[in-house]
């Protein structure tokens, strides 16, 4: 089995449909990961362990997600030196995701935590695929062709658009 490069973890189950999103992303970028669940307030002692315990395993990327109060990424950040993207979740106790945005959003300098959109875990995967993809040149070929579907989508829908007789630009 290949040496997991990302790290995905996240505040509790109940954050798992939510963080799915990237770890489906790093397999189609054939980036191998790990995935647990974390809990910064339940879970203390375990999150400093594999805070400090993850550089050594192998992981070059951590990606954090946490509704409410959302302290996992930060605390993460203050016990590693791997870049960690934030995922804030809308959780069920949440100020409409207010809460977990500003939580990870607004770390003190010195902490950096890249945030992503509320339930953006899509984006922190292809966050990360981009960081393994400054270093792996077959990542980076994967995030081209990732990119020119992207762009090809757009054309078809403008080309959808000429055809119900809109005149749309390409």
């Amino acid at each position: 089995m290949e040496k997991p490069l990302v790290g995905i973890i996240m505040g509790s189950q109940s954050d798992l449909k939510i963080m799915s999103e990237a770890a489906l992303f790093l397999e189609q970028m054939n980036i191998a990961y790990e995935i647990s669940i974390v809990s910064a307030h339940r879970t203390p002692l375990r999150m400093v362990e594999y805070a400090q315990e993850a550089s050594k395993k192998g992981l070059k990327v951590i990606i954090a997600g946490a509704g409410g109060a959302a302290h996992l990424p930060g605390m993460v950040a203050s016990l590693t030196t791997l870049p960690v993207i934030g995922v804030p979740v809308k959780s069920s106790n949440s100020i409409d995701g207010w809460d977990s945005v500003l939580s990870i959003l607004q770390m003190p300098g010195g902490v950096p935590v890249a945030t992503v959109a509320l339930n953006g875990a899509l984006n922190a995967g292809i966050l990360a695929a981009q960081i393994i993809g400054a270093f792996d040149e077959a990542v980076s070929q994967k995030l081209v062709a990732y990119k020119t579907s992207l762009k090809e989508k757009v054309e078809a829908s403008v080309l959808g658009l000429n055809q119900k007789g809109f005149k749309a630009l390409l």
